[in-house]
This record gives C-alpha cells, structure tokens and sequence, in this order.
C-alpha cells in the first residue's frame, strides 16, 4: 500500500475518533485499541502497551499522543502530523461551536439526561478494552505485584507520575536483587527531564500571551482534565482573564464533547480574545505533543531491545493499566449512584465482552439514548 492511501487511511480513522471518542484519555485509548490492534492489526498489542506506557511518561494529552504514535507507526512523519490533527479538530470545532453560543447566549445547553446514559457505558467500554491489555502486560507474578502495590497507592490518590517511574524503578532494583550476575544496572541511560518553564506575567490578554501561556501548559501538564483546571485557574483566573465560572464550564465543555479534554482551551480562548483566542490558545498546548512524540517514538523500539528499558517498560506498563482501574472505580463512584445507572452499566459490559464486533460507538450512543428514556421515569 502506498503512503498516500496510508495517509487517507489515518486520517479516516482519527476523524471519526474523534467525533465518537467521549470518555476522556482511557475510553480514547479503549477504541484505538479496538481499530488498531484487533480490527487493523497495525499494531501487535505488545508495541500498543509499549506506546502507552511511554506516552505516560511525557506530558500532555495522553489519548492525542497515542493519536500521533500510531499515526507515526502507520504513515510516518505525515502520519505523526495527520493523525494528531484529526483527532484534536472535531473537539476543537464542537468545542468552539459551544464556546460562540456560550458567549453570545450566557450559558451552555442542557445535556445532563445524555451524559447520565454515557458514562456507565463508557466505563464498561474501559474494561473491556483494559481485561485483554492486563493479560497481555502481566507477565510475571513480580509484575502483578507491582501492579496491585500501584492500584492501592493511586486508590489512595498518590501522584500518578510518580507511580509510574516508581514502579519502573522498583521493577529494575528487584531485578538486580534477584540478578545480581546481571549488567541490566550497569547499562547507562536516563529518563526524560522535563524542564519547567518560569512563571510569566500577563500584563494584557494579547494572542502573544495567550500562546506562551498555553504552550508552557501543554509543554509540563501531567494528568488529567482536573490537574488542566488547576493551571488554567492559575494562570487565568488569578489574574483577572476569565472568571472561575467561565473556567468550570470551559472544563465541562471539553468533558462532555468527544476528544481531548484539552479542547476546553478553545472555549477559553474564545472567551478571552475571540475566533483568534481559539486558535492560538488551541495551537499551543498542542504544539509540545507534536514535540514530544516526534523525539520520543523512534526511542520505544530501541527502549524494548534493551534489557533495562524492557524490565522498565514492562513495569510501567502495568502500572499504567493498574491507574486505568483506578480512574474506573473512581467514576463509577461518581457516576453509578442508582438503579437506572448500574442497568445501563450492566448491559453496557454485556455487550463490550459478549458481543466484541459492536462498534464502541454504537454503546455509547445507546447508552446516551437509553439514559435519556430512564430520566423521563
């Protein structure tokens, strides 16, 4: 197959990801699995573990990130460029589109009875996807240890980044306590260092300032749309650019549109400065994934080839689908509450594990629907 129709083949894909991709990171993650490793087979499903596990350890969206692997894996340099770009844009535009009429109108449109049905289902859509990946990541009993010691620490809200490396680093000191003939210690290398950018005064809400403020945002932000909150309440609202409502509902909009969390920077911008607001704010805290990836990507291969990195990943690896069951039980704490919820839950799991051909999109869609028949009870 030549790149050109490679290209197509990408860009099909992540634009409709990204019109159906409701769920936040994991959910995005679930279906790109679903597309490209079972359906696809572009990828074997040890090289998608590896990927997420080395996405994790850079900042930034992690679901676009994944978008730009494996767009970079599928079609190369334009594929990296292709697949990132059409995952973000139906966000951007659906975001944006709220962000004209909350400007205009002075609030947002009544969505509560469809998110009530998506997010049982979109947790039974996590399981299904994460059940295969911990077969697949749990190797050795060592390594379902660390997975359990990493899914009680995150349970108990401990720093998700440095669950990751810590479990990394565990994996590589039991190694060289059971090896002690090993030279898996002695191999030189060295994560990657993140260098924080200053803190820069906004003496005005120019573009210019918006963009440098976004970018550091996207250039050192771990985690998710929450820790996202905190820095734009930092940078924004502490210093008279937005108010702390506009900022909730900017959040609000980028949790119930599909696609990246990120794009309630859009809604922000938009606020801020307008259609160029949008742009410019939307630009730059994507820009560093781009980045990123772009060093990180051509590194897994290698990073699998060497018997430190292997041992490092692998830990990682289970560490991050161990924070994927924990971001799972905290919703469903906040989302299963009731009778109707557990129902659209259960079927929802049915379906995902009995029925594997049903498109993803199509449970979350009927979990919209059927949630919005069970409110008019």
């Amino acid at each position: 197959m030549d790149e050109k129709q490679k290209l197509k083949e990408v860009a099909a894909l992540f634009l409709k990801l990204g019109f159906i991709g409701f769920g936040g990171p994991a959910a995005h993650i679930s279906m790109m699995r679903d597309e490209v490793v079972v359906k696809k087979k572009w990828l074997e499903e040890q090289h998608f573990l590896d990927l997420i596990g080395a996405t994790n350890l850079i900042p930034g969206p992690n679901s676009t990130e994944m978008a730009i692997h494996i767009g970079h894996e599928r079609a190369g340099w334009k594929g990296l460029v292709v697949a990132g770009v059409c995952f973000i844009v139906p966000a951007v535009l659906l975001t944006g589109i709220f962000a004209w009429l909350y400007k205009d109108y002075g609030q947002l449109p009544e969505i509560q009875p469809f998110l009530y049905g998506i997010k049982p289902a979109i947790i039974a859509i996590i399981l299904g996807a994460i059940f295969p990946l911990a077969k697949k990541s749990i190797k050795t009993v060592r390594l379902a240890m660390i997975g359990i010691i990493v899914l009680l620490l995150s349970l108990l809200q401990f720093n998700e980044i440095a669950l990751l490396f810590g479990a990394g680093f565990l994996a590589l000191f039991w190694n060289s306590l059971t090896n002690k003939n090993s030279d898996t210690m002695g191999n030189t290398w060295s994560p990657l260092l993140l260098f924080p950018v200053s803190k820069m005064a906004v003496l005005a809400p120019t573009n210019f300032n918006l963009f440098l403020i976004f970018l550091k945002i996207g250039a050192i932000l771990y985690g998710s749309g929450y820790v996202l909150f905190a820095f734009l309440d930092a940078e924004l609202v502490t210093k008279g650019l937005l108010t702390r409502t506009e900022l909730i509902d900017a959040i609000a909009v980028g949790q119930f549109t599909p696609g990246p969390v990120f794009s309630s920077v859009t809604f922000v911008g938009y606020q801020i400065n307008g259609i160029s607001g949008a742009l410019i704010s939307t630009l730059a805290i994507f820009l560093p994934s781009f980045a990123f990836v772009a060093l990180l990507n051509p590194l897994v291969k290698k990073m699998r080839n060497s018997k430190a990195f292997a041992i490092f990943l692998d830990a990682v690896n289970v560490a991050s689908i161990a924070i994927i069951v924990s971001i799972c039980y905290e919703l469903g704490q906040d989302t299963i509450t009731d009778w109707r919820t557990i129902l659209i839950a259960l079927l929802s799991i049915v379906i995902v594990f009995y029925y594997k051909k049903i498109n993803s999109a199509f449970v979350v869609l009927g979990g919209a629907l059927f949630g919005y028949l069970l409110m008019l009870l």
